[in-house]
């Protein structure tokens, strides 16, 4: 695994503008941005951390915590909306029990809520580590996680 240190040498010169494509590389490399990281990413970029926490929590797609083993990303786009997607993001809250960010207690599942999985069709959907699954109600959620061994 590439450290930040490395992954900031592929910026030359490294400038302001560097600093998303250098968050979006740290995470890929590590899974995910942690506080130590951030914090080297400040010096070596040369502003303060608070500015690279405010430019990681603006945009959805940086995370701040590792993804357990069984990851889930519910849809929130419109149709997924329309069709009753709130309330399948709020049964995982509820039977994974998730923490402030999104994983649960036993650190099987992350769950993520995304803009739209494109898969309009057969709203409201989840993707499932990596499938999809579609027409959902809570109860088939809850058939979907026992099958993986989730727990109640």
């Amino acid at each position: 695994m590439r450290t930040v240190e490395e992954i900031i040498t592929d910026y030359n010169p490294l400038t302001l503008d560097s600093l998303i494509p250098v968050l979006q590389d740290v995470q890929k490399e590590s899974g995910y941005l942690s506080a130590d990281s951030m914090e080297e990413i400040s010096t070596y970029i040369g502003v303060p951390v608070s500015r690279v926490y405010g430019v990681a929590t603006f945009y959805r797609q940086f995370r701040f915590a590792p993804l357990s083993e069984h990851v889930i990303q519910v849809c929130r786009g419109t149709a997924c909306h329309v069709k009753g997607s709130l309330a399948i993001a709020e049964h995982l809250q509820r039977r994974l029990k998730l923490n402030g960010d999104g994983n649960s207690p036993d650190g099987r599942f992350s769950v993520i809520t995304v803009a739209c999985l494109g898969a309009c069709s057969i709203a409201p959907v989840i993707k499932l580590d990596g499938e999809f699954y579609g027409h959902l109600t809570p109860q088939k959620l809850d058939e979907l996680i026992d099958q993986i061994g989730g727990t109640k």
